[in-house]
């Protein structure tokens, strides 16, 4: 099997299993103890202290350790926004932020909080100028993640940071992609990270508080962690995380350049091995080791059942494999295809030969998945030309436009269809109405808002807008039209 995942999990670096090993045989013990075995416990907690803070530009005093990522995401926001709740109860973040960060500006906004959200282009990255516009007065706190998770694109931390040092407000930034394989970019007020993304033990955070910065912990006090982070500390997984950390960053510049090539290669070849394939992420702006794409007409589920038979384990941000049934929000965000999406994220070590393994079975795959739906694909005989979306999915809905022409329209109705039916139908039928003609889609499925869009720019048809169902008999859903082109 080749493991292509490591943006979900990495495997255990062999370096933290040793430290594992060697930390539960002398760190077991309650580090807040002063007997033999305690303090040898605790000299095991502060040097890993020390080691992480080195690693990640801080001072020992300003790290915690919690229980996951995810857990220091939620400690982060909240115990910041409590400690700067005299300023306001404004909260900023990217659209396209860890769904940690999601649920707990909900929970913010529930409980009277304001939550301003930053949009991000294509390629899923913010203009700083963008996100210091959405800064006020009553703001307490921004986020802002490293990298993103799905499409690997690096975010402007640095330009962020210094406007919102100008203003006074902290930012938090995410960087559970990035620790470990990136530099930590400077003026951060809060930091988090994940000692599993790095190859450490899962049940290891990294929550860091800049001294200086106002912070008062959401939950009852605790003389651990600096009161930031409740419960007894597991020592040995704190000790191997941190020397898997050490070893991660050591392998770092060398592994980067190396999984850089393999990754750009899969950029490249994909679309020329498969048609109808959209590559999202930013380009050059991006994770050594994340590439993502999506293919038309491909339920997510299906082909990454069928890459995980013959052998590939990766990973999907379509709505197909969601159980909620819902566009991934960071590709709806860039307002990029969602259907049939593939994240390949290559663990340190990835030989050649598996990534060209895995260029060799991909488009077979696809292939097989979309032949029950008959529909004439090629591969693009030159470079495509760039196209310019017509019309924006995000608009408001009620700026409707015309009505099609009764005589030129041709209705499809695919109510109660999951991606990516609706776009297959689409497909399918745009053939029977002439060059100039109008085919209305009937849909329910939220994928449909981002997904017809996206295709017609993949297959430079015009996206003419949203206009109410009723209009065209249904009692649900929402019609989509689009002008044949060609």
């Amino acid at each position: 099997m080749s493991y292509f995942d490591v943006a979900s999990t990495a495997p255990l670096h062999p370096v933290a299993r040793q430290a594992l090993n060697a930390a539960i045989d002398e760190g077991w013990a309650d580090p807040a103890r002063l007997y033999r075995s305690g303090r040898q416990a605790r000299m095991l907690l502060d040097a890993a202290r020390e080691g992480v803070a080195a690693d990640l530009g801080a001072r020992a005093d300003e790290i915690s350790f919690t229980a996951s990522g995810t857990q220091a995401v939620q400690l982060g926001i909240l115990g910041a926004l409590r400690g700067n709740r005299r300023r306001g109860a404004h909260l900023v973040h990217s659209a396209v932020e860890h769904s940690s960060v999601l649920h707990t500006a909900e929970l913010h906004e529930a409980q009277g909080g304001e939550v301003g959200v930053v949009p991000v282009d294509r390629h899923g990255r913010v203009k700083a100028t963008q996100f210091a516009a959405r800064l006020t007065d009553a703001t307490a706190l921004a986020v802002l993640q490293s990298a993103n998770h799905e499409v690997g694109t690096v975010q402007p931390v640095e330009e962020v940071a210094d406007l919102c040092g100008n203003v006074g407000i902290p930012l938090l930034v995410d960087a559970a992609q990035s620790a470990g394989r990136l530099p930590v970019p400077h003026g951060w007020s809060l930091l988090t990270a994940s000692a599993h993304k790095w190859g450490g033990p899962a049940g290891v955070g990294v929550l860091a508080v800049r001294k200086g910065v106002r912070y008062a912990s959401p939950l009852p006090s605790d003389e651990r962690e600096r009161g930031r982070v409740p419960g007894y500390v597991n020592v040995p997984a704190i000790v191997a995380a941190a020397a898997s950390l050490r070893a991660v960053r050591a392998e770092a510049e060398q592994e980067n350049a190396r999984l850089h090539a393999l990754v750009e290669r899969i950029r490249t070849r994909v679309p020329a091995l498969v048609p109808e394939v959209e590559v999202v992420g930013d380009p050059v702006r991006r994770l050594p080791h994340v590439v993502t794409f999506s293919c038309l007409y491909v339920d997510g589920e299906v082909l990454l059942g069928e890459l995980d038979k013959a052998g590939f384990a990766v990973s999907s941000g379509s709505s197909c494999t969601s159980s909620t049934l819902t566009p991934s929000h960071v590709l709806a965000a860039m307002g990029v295809l969602t259907e049939g999406n593939v994240r390949v994220s290559l663990p340190y070590g990835t030989a050649e030969e598996d990534v060209d393994r895995f260029l060799a079975a991909l488009p077979e795959l696809v292939a097989a998945v979309r032949a029950p739906l008959g529909l004439d694909l090629r591969l693009p005989a030159a470079e495509p030309e760039p196209v310019v979306r017509t019309a924006d999915p995000s608009a408001d809905p009620s700026a409707d436009p015309e009505p099609a022409g009764e005589a030129e329209a041709l209705v499809l109705d695919a109510l109660g269809k999951r991606c990516p039916l609706p776009v297959i139908d689409l497909a399918r039928r745009i053939g029977e109405v002439p060059p100039g003609g109008t085919v209305v889609v009937l849909a329910d499925d939220e994928a449909a808002r981002l997904d017809i869009p996206a295709w017609c720019d993949m297959r430079a048809q015009e996206y003419l807008g949203e206009a109410p169902a009723a209009r065209y008999g249904a009692d649900r859903g929402t019609a989509y039209l689009v002008r044949r082109t060609d």
